[in-house]
């Protein structure tokens, strides 16, 4: 296992589709090792392939929390099959838009067809904190972040933070300084 370089938005890579994998082989078993240790050093409750580079349909999540006790879980060619009309909103965060959080709002509950890591076909049938993590991950494979789902001002200014921040970082290591420590992740569902 590898941990990967996470990218960072507006990185032009996490608005690209994602192709699905003709099999969940040794490589793809891989990748999904590499992405959950990236995604637990982060420290994060999922992540998807493009978000480290590969333009593949693999999410990873664990949601594991005193109320709920899910472990890892490792999907491929994830599809939603069946969403609620019911809608709930929870604040989300994404190891792609770091330090920055907002309520968005998705469908509460949602059915996923994948394939495991074994290469197996599974549904699973998501609600709450999981439902809400998944879909943000299969939106990830459709180029899309959740910051694409609030308001058009307050994801500019978003983006704006992020790029300046991106500059700045470039700077500093043109100049040889250290690297500024990773910042402690706000207490909330957590970084999907």
């Amino acid at each position: 296992m590898a941990i990967r370089t996470i990218l960072t938005a507006p990185d032009p890579r996490l608005k690209k589709k994602s192709q699905p994998v003709a099999s969940v082989d040794a490589e793809v078993r891989q990748l999904m090792d590499d992405m959950l240790e990236t995604m637990y050093d982060a420290p994060g409750i999922g992540l998807a392939a493009p978000q480290i580079g590969a333009l593949k349909r693999v999410i990873v999540l664990d949601i594991d929390r005193e109320d709920v006790k899910t472990g890892p879980i490792f999907m491929a060619n994830p599809e939603i099959i069946e969403a609620s009309d019911e809608d709930a909103t929870y604040e989300e965060g994404c190891l792609s838009v770091p330090e920055h959080y907002s309520d968005v709002v998705r469908p509460a509950k949602v059915t996923v067809r994948y394939l495991d890591r074994d290469g197996q076909a599974k549904e699973l049938a998501c609600e709450g904190l999981l439902a809400t993590c998944v879909q943000h991950e299969i939106d990830h494979l459709d180029g899309i972040l959740f910051i694409d789902h609030i308001s058009s001002l307050k994801r500019n200014m978003i983006l704006r933070k992020l790029l300046k921040a991106r500059k700045e970082q470039e700077r500093d290591e043109a100049e040889g300084k250290p690297a500024k420590p990773k910042t402690k992740k706000k207490e909330s569902a957590g970084a999907i």
